[in-house]
């Protein structure tokens, strides 16, 4: 193939004087051209992203962004909270059931209380028919809507999404969660926003059907803990980062103890390397002719 374009090339310089390239700045030529054209390809391929309508949220220092850190649980627990009386009107969790709540969130007592709260269809009994009966552990928790056409009819034509990975789902991750909820305001002059929708300058596009939900005092936590309208955000979003990685502090404990044992075993190995082979690594062979017996 090199060959093969040399010898295009070569035809071309004999044919045209001007055309003088020597074979390393013709290859020099041709891998930048084909830089350019791959840098064109990809520039192409990618998304354009309205940076300019858009604001990106700023990194929090949330306590479990640490490498043997876990989740704030008070915090989850509050965020359970403002979910249930706020944010469950309109947004579902649907991956989430109520067993997933024990030992994490809520006690067994606390979980199978919310559970009992929601009927649940059920059946058929003895007699072939479908009853409803009292939620219990591993029962998904509810959703606010019937079907999405119900959703969406109730929110402007919006469905609202699903919250069990929404962490997850959004460039920013909880930063993103947080600086949406608190991040309401007028728009700016010379913006216009339809009617139903608001202004939040961290969606993109600017505005959304879901209008402003978290103000002060809004919850009352049993711990007294102030029900801010940013503390009431970090809590539901420390909740929802939570359910979209449950397996975030086990993860952790079983590295941390992976890493131990790993790092006690590098030693042992060291020590069994250095006692084992520094014998045969420093010994010192010299080959020595015996004397020649005199009888001989």
């Amino acid at each position: 193939m090199q060959n093969k374009w040399y010898s295009i090339l070569s035809y071309l310089r004999k044919n045209q004087p001007y055309f003088k390239l020597t074979k390393r700045t013709l290859w020099t030529k041709l891998a930048i051209a084909s830089g350019v054209v791959g840098f064109g390809v990809v520039s192409i391929a990618l998304p354009v992203h309205a940076s300019d309508l858009q604001a990106h949220p700023a990194k929090l220092p949330w306590p479990h962004n640490g490498i043997i850190s876990s989740y704030d649980h008070a915090a989850v627990r509050r965020g359970y909270q403002v979910y249930k009386e706020v944010c469950s009107a309109c947004h579902s969790l649907r991956y989430l059931c109520y067993r997933h709540l024990v030992n994490e969130v809520l006690t067994e007592a606390e979980a199978k209380e919310d559970a009992a709260e929601h009927m649940y269809p059920d059946g058929p009994d003895d007699s072939g028919k479908m009853f409803e009966r009292p939620g219990r552990l591993t029962d998904l928790l509810p959703e606010p809507y019937e079907n999405s056409q119900a959703a969406r009819v109730a929110n402007n034509g919006a469905e609202p999404p699903d919250l069990t990975y929404i962490v997850k789902a959004r460039h920013g991750n909880e930063d993103y969660i947080f600086h949406l909820l608190t991040g309401y305001m007028d728009p700016p002059p010379g913006r216009t926003v339809p009617d139903g929708q608001y202004y939040n300058p961290y969606f993109p596009g600017g505005a959304l059907s879901m209008a402003r939900v978290l103000y002060d005092d809004l919850v009352e936590y049993p711990d007294g803990t102030p029900a801010t309208t940013s503390q009431m955000a970090k809590d539901v979003a420390s909740f929802l980062c939570w359910t979209s990685d449950r397996n975030h502090d086990e993860r952790k404990r079983v590295l941390s103890k992976a890493a131990l044992v790993t790092g006690m075993l590098a030693i042992i190995a060291g020590i069994y390397k250095r006692k084992r082979w520094s014998d045969i690594k420093t010994r010192k062979v010299i080959y020595k002719n015996r004397p020649i017996p005199k009888d001989v």
